[in-house]
This record gives structure tokens, C-alpha cells and sequence, in this order.
């Protein structure tokens, strides 16, 4: 039996069909979580915020473009969900815990470089969370989820010059934050 298309289980839930929006939870619920997490920096709230990022979508799912792909646009909808979530609360105060299965086999051959790696992506992590929500969402959205500047455009309803403005500035400002640390 051959597996089934993002668009054929969108539109099977959307028929009320629940386990085909339960097949879509279950391929991109591992990013949609990496989404969370790294604008969140925190494993349970990027948990919650994942969770309410599907629910969401489901009840919004008539709203898809049938013709786009699934995975960009709920990635999109996390991130308005942790973006909204943050607007309302001090994102300072999350502690940042190990993300989730990232780093869990180290390399064979080398396990010092992998560890050296490893620490490197824990402080630029740390870095990013020192960053306001909508630097940090910028840089999530198109270094970690390949993103146009377009899309990011529509994702957080700003223009592609307040987009490149943003992400320059955000660049800008990890880049600064991460030679104070001694790794830039």
C-alpha cells in the first residue's frame, strides 16, 4: 500500500477523517517541537505550545492552500503560537534545557569533535535566547527551517525589508553576543 501524501490527509481530515490528522501529527511533530523549542528554550512549554500549534491547525485547517506544501505552513503556525505566547509572557526567565534527540549519536570515528559541536550548538542555542522573540523567530525560521525572506514575510505579517531589517539586526546581535563568549 503505497504511503499517502500530506494533501491526501488533509483533505481525509478535513472529511473528519481523525487518523489522517493524526498521521499528519505524527510526521511533523518532531519539527513543529524544534520550532517551539527554539524559540520557547524550554522542553515543557515548547511541548505545550507544540501541542496548541496542532490544535490550531486543525481548526483552522480549511484555510490550507491544498496546493502548498503541509510541512512549512504548520511550522508557520507554531511559530505564531510561540511568538503570541511570548508577547505575553518574560521570555527571559525560560531556563534552557538539552534539546530534544538532537545530539543523541555521537559521531564513531571522532566523539571529541561531536562533543566540541555539540557544546558549540548549546551556546549558540543560549545565545539565541538571549535575542527578543521576533529576532529569534527570524533566525529560526530561516536558518533552521529554510525559509524565504517571503515566506518568513507572510509568517509574521512583515514586509521583505522589515524582514531582511530584522534578520540582519538579529544576525548582528547574536554575532556580538557570541564573541562576548568567546566563539565568534
Amino acid at each position: 500500500m503505497p504511503e499517502l501524501t500530506d494533501q491526501s490527509l488533509v483533505l481525509g481530515a478535513l472529511r473528519g477523517e481523525v487518523q489522517a490528522y493524526g498521521e499528519l501529527v505524527r510526521r511533523y511533530q518532531t519539527s513543529v517541537y524544534n520550532v517551539c523549542y527554539r524559540l520557547m528554550g524550554e522542553r515543557q512549554t515548547a511541548e505545550d505550545r507544540a501541542q496548541d500549534a496542532f490544535v490550531r491547525a486543525y481548526r483552522r485547517l480549511e484555510t490550507f492552500d491544498i496546493e502548498r506544501p503541509f510541512g512549512p505552513w504548520i511550522r508557520r503556525v507554531a511559530t505564531n503560537v510561540c511568538l503570541n505566547h511570548l508577547n505575553r509572557a518574560d521570555p527571559a526567565t525560560a531556563p534552557l534545557e538539552e534539546e530534544f534527540g538532537e545530539y543523541a549519536v555521537a559521531s564513531l570515528g571522532e566523539p571529541e569533535k561531536e562533543l566540541q559541536r555539540a557544546e558549540t550548538a548549546e551556546r549558540v542555542r543560549a545565545a539565541l535566547q538571549t535575542l527578543p522573540p521576533h529576532y529569534r523567530a527570524v533566525i529560526e525560521l530561516r536558518h533552521y527551517q529554510d525559509l524565504s525572506y517571503a515566506e518568513i514575510g507572510g509568517a509574521l505579517g512583515l514586509t521583505m525589508s522589515e524582514v531582511k531589517t530584522h534578520l540582519h539586526r538579529a544576525r548582528k546581535a547574536l554575532g556580538e553576543r557570541l564573541r562576548s563568549e568567546g566563539l565568534g
